[in-house]
């Protein structure tokens, strides 16, 4: 996005995940599932996620950027809650394949509206960031924007706060893209539960993440991000001891309260995330994002493999969600550990953010 801008990286990122959803239709063998829906799906999908967001947010915002991240980590689940039902129905009702095109055709009808509407930057525009005093001039394109990542990384993992970002928002991403989105509609179907009524529960998460997702950034404008992050990691954990006791056949009132707290929990630690970043890193904070974002995909990965695993040993799923509700506590710990930036003195009376020792 440094280098190309941000439109041609959304509507280039889109085509890619219409191509790999579409040539699934075609696949005959497994590795075929890995290259098109693994590779280009899962790298076009990439493209668009939270560093997208940062991105946006950093440019377009000096006030409320807590609220902005949270409106658009929101519209992740804007999508779930349109896409979900309707293609587990599809699924259903006419088999995969169509549930493969309905979503590569999604992806391309949105790139005209990308490439006629989106701009990489206010100044596109004439505007001002919303909330600064001054116009600010769009940056030339960055030269060499692959090694500067690269730089980046090497300097913040010489930082305390980027190890403690990364860990808990690997748990993150364990408990929720690898373990719930990927493991409750079979673990629901275990105790005789209809696939179609798992996936709506899903949907309604979507629904509660929306709002937990934009209440999360309006209070990260104004309280502690590091102690939001600890509430919100501390009472997903212990919503997840009580689930192995709430899957039956049927969905009941605590079912629906449960689905209701996580929907509202779902991502609502990005915005406090996104804060620390800008907190601790600054102008480099979407990087360091995007590679926290990294330790994400990759805590979401492990779960969702590690839990299939324990699924086919243990012949159930009860041991996938105590280890996950036990991580949460972890997460919730080192997000208190995170140090808060405070002003040091400098010589002539002026302040300037430090890290604490």
């Amino acid at each position: 996005m440094d280098r190309f801008g941000i439109r041609r990286v959304v509507a280039v990122a889109l085509t890619v995940i219409a191509v790999g959803a579409g040539s699934t239709v075609w696949m005959t063998s497994a590795w075929q599932l890995m290259l098109c829906w693994g590779l280009l799906v899962g790298l076009g999908s990439g493209s668009m996620a939270l560093a997208f967001a940062a991105t946006v947010t950093n440019r377009w915002f000096t006030e409320r950027r807590g609220l902005v991240s949270g409106i658009l980590t929101a519209a992740s689940a804007s999508g779930q809650l349109i896409f979900l039902p309707l293609l587990s129905w599809i699924v259903s009702e006419h088999d995969w394949r169509p549930a493969a095109v309905t979503v590569a055709l999604a992806a391309l009808a949105v790139v005209p509206f990308v490439w006629l509407l989106l701009r990489d930057h206010p100044a596109d525009t004439g505007l001002k960031p919303y909330g600064a005093t001054e116009f600010v001039p769009k940056p030339a394109p960055v030269p060499g924007a692959a090694r500067r990542t690269i730089r980046v990384l090497l300097s913040a993992v010489r930082t305390g706060p980027f190890w403690l970002l990364a860990g808990t928002f690997a748990i993150c991403g364990a408990s929720t893209n690898g373990l719930i989105q990927t493991h409750f509609v079979p673990a629901a179907h275990d105790h005789g539960m209809p696939i179609t009524a798992a996936a709506s529960l899903l949907a309604v998460i979507g629904v509660f993440d929306v709002v937990g997702t934009i209440a999360s950034g309006w209070l990260t404008d104004r309280f502690e991000p590091r102690r939001l992050l600890a509430v919100y990691y501390a009472f997903r954990g212990l919503s997840l001891l009580f689930l192995p006791y709430l899957l039956a056949p049927s969905v009941h009132l605590p079912m629906i309260f449960f689905i209701v707290f996580y929907g509202l929990d779902w991502v609502a630690t990005v915005p406090p995330t996104m804060a620390l970043c800008r907190e601790h890193y600054g102008d480099d904070s979407a990087i360091v994002f995007g590679w926290v974002l990294a330790s994400h995909q990759v805590g979401a990965a492990l779960v969702a493999f590690l839990g299939g695993l324990a699924r086919d040993t243990f012949g159930e799923y009860d041991v996938v969600w105590y280890a996950s509700g036990a991580l949460c506590a972890v997460a919730a710990l080192m997000a208190l550990v995170i140090r808060r930036r405070r002003p040091a003195v400098l010589p002539g009376g002026g302040t300037a953010a430090v890290a604490g020792a």
